[in-house]
């Protein structure tokens, strides 16, 4: 029943009835869009320029709100109707992640009902910071570390891990831990007391590295590149020689960064080996693993991942091949001991002083969000329901598409593919007839505008980057529902886009 002595707007939007109502009209609109979606009776990006889209949004917002008034009551068929037409709204303007032509960024078409556990979460705001604001969200994310964690390699109790919100507050909240420990009192006195310490990264380290750098003192300037080998993965025998001069002149180090894979063209580093030279120095090593590190669940794949054991933390993206929605990126530390290393605080109001043993549990000391959501359920309810193989299977249904995808490249002459993907990543050009010298920045430029004419057209979702000074367009094959066939069709819209551009600019020089 209604509440009578409560303002009618707050009565109205705390009613469990008409949450069931606008829930069960979610539910069936939703079915719906991923029906036609993954059909491919949508576009895969419903393209407009951002300046129409936030008028619309704002139009919304002013829109009639006075359904549910003093004198007419809660008006639950209105509301829901109205409801059900702003969820058309996002849906019919958003982004279209599960339309088997979506193969663009590293964002996946996530498992649904991954989102109805998630809205567990969201409806009844499980937050955690201390474990008695969300019990259950703890117990799951601490059950999903420790599932993922002996995939990886460790022993339940010799490691420990966390999530948190994204890989790039991952990498930052790792590096910060391994700065505390490699530079002593550094949390109280600051990185001015010591020698400039410095960072070794991986030639083509993600951004975060550098936001990393930036947030934690030790500059972006004070990033050490280690040159790549003929498959774009760190060379161990650079770093070898680059911590031995480091070490030689006395720089203090605080970490090497590995990747699992680098973003590029998902290239996996050699870790067994990067992990032996990191001991050899006495080198912390940090292993982003955003987007590789859940092909520890594949038995086919899980050799790319070698040596992730080996680090010192290590950071995976459930809400990349895991296929779980964002964000939950998890993150671990292969001692123990170093949990607590990130921070030093001390908060009574927050972190109860009479329980003590309860500390193990409060994940606001181990991560930068006090409240943080519950970023487990997805992941902890889809691998309860489904099991561990439906990882494994997606793993190994996008890398195996990938290759068959490269192979089709390979076999067209008009196109040019120079790596082998190792995951499902594919980084390549399409150089038609009269397009002209391959090396110049006018075919930059055209994969550019192509690859711009394609995502504006809807057809196609992908995107693009840069190789050796050279614009390239780049897939990441993360819909499982993607097929063979979906990827033929993406090389003749190329053609007939890139054949237009070429005759509009034909046009013009004329």
């Amino acid at each position: 029943m209604t509440n009578r002595s409560l303002p009618p707007t707050i009565a109205a939007a705390f009613d469990p009835r008409l949450f069931r109502a606008t829930g069960e009209r979610l539910i069936e609109q939703l079915a719906t869009h991923l029906a036609q979606v993954q059909a491919g009776n949508a576009p895969a990006l419903p393209w407009s320029p951002p300046e129409d889209k936030i008028s619309l949004a704002a139009q919304w917002m002013e829109g009639d709100h006075d359904l549910c008034g003093e004198q007419s009551g809660l008006d639950t068929i209105a509301l829901t109707n109205r409801f059900a037409n702003i969820v058309s709204l996002a849906l019919k303007h958003g982004n279209n992640l599960h339309h088997p032509h979506y193969v663009g960024h590293q964002v996946p078409a996530p498992v649904p009902l991954a989102g109805l556990f998630d809205a567990v979460g969201a409806v009844t705001n499980q937050v955690m910071a201390i474990y008695e604001m969300g019990p259950w969200a703890t117990a799951a994310e601490y059950a999903v570390i420790d599932a993922i964690g002996t995939r990886i390699g460790w022993t339940v109790g010799d490691f420990a891990g966390a999530i948190t919100s994204g890989a790039s507050l991952a990498n930052l909240t790792a590096l910060l831990t391994a700065r505390n420990v490699s530079l002593e009192e550094v949390w109280h006195g600051g990185v001015g007391r010591s020698k400039s310490p410095v960072l070794v990264a991986h030639a083509e380290a993600h951004y975060s590295t550098e936001r990393a750098a930036g947030v934690l003192g030790i500059g972006t300037d004070h990033i050490v590149r280690i040159g790549i080998d003929a498959r774009r993965a760190m060379d161990p025998t650079r770093l070898d020689e680059t911590l031995k001069d480091l070490r030689r002149r006395g720089v203090p180090i605080v970490a090497v960064v590995a990747f699992a894979c680098a973003t590029p063209i998902g290239a996996f580093d050699s870790l067994t080996d990067i992990a032996a030279v990191c001991k050899k120095h006495e080198v912390w090593l940090h292993v982003d693993a955003a987007h590789g590190g859940a092909a520890c669940m594949s038995r086919k794949h899980r050799h790319l991942v070698a040596g992730l054991e080996l680090a010192d933390s290590a950071v995976c993206d459930a809400h990349k091949m895991f296929f779980m929605p964002a964000l939950c990126a998890l993150l671990f530390y292969r001692n123990r001991a170093h949990r607590d290393q990130a921070f030093h605080q001390h908060a009574p109001y927050l972190f109860d002083p009479v329980a003590d043993e309860l500390s193990e549990y409060d994940s606001g000391r181990r991560v930068f969000e006090c409240t943080k959501r519950a970023a487990a359920y997805g992941i902890w309810g889809t691998w309860t329901l489904f099991g561990p193989g439906l990882f494994e299977e997606m793993v190994d249904t996008t890398f195996r598409v990938a290759q068959e995808f490269y192979e089709l490249l390979r076999a067209a002459e008009d196109f040019e593919v120079r790596y082998r993907p190792e995951c499902n990543i594919v980084a390549f050009r399409h150089l038609p007839q009269g397009l002209g010298d391959v090396a110049s920045d006018d075919t930059s430029r055209f994969q550019l505008h192509l690859r711009r004419r394609v995502i504006e057209s809807g057809s196609y979702y992908l995107v693009s980057c840069n190789l050796d000074g050279q614009s390239v367009l780049r897939t990441t094959i993360i819909n499982p529902l993607t097929e063979r066939h979906h990827l033929v069709g993406l090389l003749d819209e190329l053609r007939r886009q890139g054949q237009e551009l070429l005759q509009r600019g034909n046009a013009r020089r004329a």
